[in-house]
Formats: C-alpha cells, sequence, structure tokens
C-alpha cells in the first residue's frame, strides 16, 4: 500500500511525498516526469517488495499538493530530495528520474554525491547550455515551441501553459490522444496500454490539480542554468534511451554521456520516448544495487 505524507521544508513550503514497496528496503527516489506527479508511472508494490526496494516519490514544487518555488532552478531539486531524506530518516539513496526527472536527479547526483550511491536516468534532457548540441535538432514540433516559449520569458508563455493545464485538468485522456499524431508507432502502442494510459491519466490529474505552476516552472528550468555541471558527478550513473525518441531527443543523452565522468549509455533501438516506462524496473533495480 502507497503511504503519503506531507514534509516542510525550512523555507515553509510543503512538499507532498509518496512511498511504496518495503519500507526496511533499499531506499531510492523516483523523479516524476514533465508534467508529471507523486502518483506517476512506477512498479507494483509486489514487485517493489521482491526487489528489496522502498521507493520514494514526491511532487515537484508547483504540481499537485506542493508548494511552489518560483524561480526554481534544477539543482533546487537537491535540496528537497535531501529535506525529504531527512525527514524520513533516511542517509544514503539512489535516485531514479525519467523524462522531466532526469535533469532533477542529475541535480541529486552532482550536488548530494555523499549520500546518492547510484543515478538511472532515463529518456532526459541535457542541459540548454551544452556546449556542442544542438539541443532542437529532432525535437517534436509541440515540445520545442513550448520550449521556445519559455525562453522568452515567464510573463509570454505561463497564460499557454494555465490555457492548457485547465483542458488537461477537464479531460486527461484528450491529451493523450492529442499525443498521438506526434507519436512514433511504438510509443502509440505504449500508451494505449490500458494500465499505462490509466497511470498517465493519474498523474496528470494530479499535477494540475491546482495549477501548472509546476509545468511553467520546469519548463523555465530546464531552458535557463541547471544551477550545476554534470561533469562534478562522482557517483555512477547508467543513462538509458530510446533510438527513436523526438520529445527527448537521443542526442542530449549522447551529450551526458560524453560528459559525466564514467557515465553508461544505452541507447534501445526501435524505441522512443514512452519505452522508458517498459525498463523502469530494470533500471530501479540497477538503482538499488
Amino acid at each position: 500500500m502507497a503511504s503519503t505524507r506531507l514534509v516542510q521544508v525550512a523555507d515553509g513550503r510543503t512538499l507532498a511525498v509518496e512511498s511504496w514497496g518495503d519500507p526496511e528496503g533499499r531506499p531510492v527516489f523516483l523523479l516524476h516526469g514533465t508534467p508529471g506527479s507523486r502518483v506517476g508511472p512506477s512498479p507494483r508494490s509486489s514487485v517493489l517488495y521482491r526487489l528489496g526496494v522502498h521507493l520514494i516519490s514526491f511532487d515537484r514544487p508547483g504540481y499537485g499538493e506542493s508548494t511552489r518555488l518560483p524561480g526554481r532552478r534544477v539543482a533546487s531539486a537537491a535540496a528537497d530530495v535531501e529535506a525529504i531524506a531527512d525527514a524520513l530518516g533516511i542517509d544514503g539513496f539512489a535516485v531514479l528520474g525519467r523524462s522531466g526527472g532526469g535533469p532533477h536527479a542529475l541535480a541529486c547526483a552532482a550536488l548530494l554525491g555523499g549520500r546518492v550511491r547510484r543515478a538511472a536516468v532515463l529518456v532526459s534532457l541535457a542541459p540548454r547550455n551544452a556546449e556542442g548540441l544542438d539541443w532542437y535538432a529532432g525535437m517534436t514540433a509541440s515540445n520545442e515551441r513550448a520550449y521556445h516559449e519559455a525562453e522568452l520569458g515567464p510573463h509570454r508563455f505561463a497564460a499557454s501553459f494555465q490555457a492548457k493545464s485547465r483542458r488537461m485538468k477537464a479531460d486527461p485522456a484528450a491529451v493523450i490522444d492529442g499525443l498521438v499524431p506526434e507519436l512514433p508507432p511504438t510509443d502509440r502502442v505504449v500508451v494505449t496500454d490500458s494500465g499505462i494510459r490509466r497511470r498517465l491519466l493519474s498523474t496528470y490529474a494530479a499535477a494540475f490539480h491546482y495549477s501548472a505552476d509546476g509545468w511553467i516552472d520546469d519548463a523555465l528550468a530546464f531552458t535557463t542554468d541547471w544551477g550545476f555541471k554534470v561533469e562534478d558527478i562522482t557517483v555512477p550513473v547508467r543513462l538509458w534511451h530510446g533510438a527513436d525518441d523526438q520529445f527527448s531527443p537521443v542526442e542530449h543523452s549522447r551529450w551526458l554521456a560524453e560528459h559525466i565522468p564514467g557515465a553508461e549509455l544505452y541507447l534501445e533501438p526501435g524505441a522512443a520516448h514512452f519505452g522508458a516506462l517498459a525498463v523502469l524496473t530494470e533500471a530501479l533495480r540497477w538503482a538499488a544495487g
């Protein structure tokens, strides 16, 4: 059974935290996608028990039940994860980030190296200022448009994101259906699976329970300086990317693999962005060590 609690951090904000699996197991923080929430896709509790894993997820600031942190950077996730770990009495832990959670998992690996044992990162973006990377190359039109809007500043695109969030809250299924024309065939198969579709609907509904603030702040954070350098990561990192991904183009993970010391990169031919859901359990097994 999942366990939910609210954790208050030093600046007075509240973070909504969910945990599954074996409470005595090896702790792993799951950093959700963009947009997303603490109730996003994850292995079942029975699987987590078999793996001996205590899985912990939380709504990033501005999503779901967590207080917004205006102007947050990707690096801000490290302090929030550390605060949750302290509140739960956890010393060392691993991190697993999927999609928009990838950069935030890397922040933990870079800034909490004394506590983070391993970092598994699936279909992540690279830093916007990544030298030698054409950041938008191969990216689907809707994502390119959204990030271009974010680079114009919060006042230029917040209204459009708020309007999108209201539509998503009113009819999450329509949002998934709207993605289908841009999805490669392998991703279309994934998102039409009834179990995965239910989890995606749940996470979108929870993410936009109050507003689109979390989504807005994620986009701003991804397109500005992250607040740390991936070259400073010293813990083991495993990257996975579907070779046909167009939401987070595969060249982003190739760039990360070249710049994170000792990072392992697994490219899966024929898989795309949502193919990361199929490898969550194996990524979790590796992260837990």
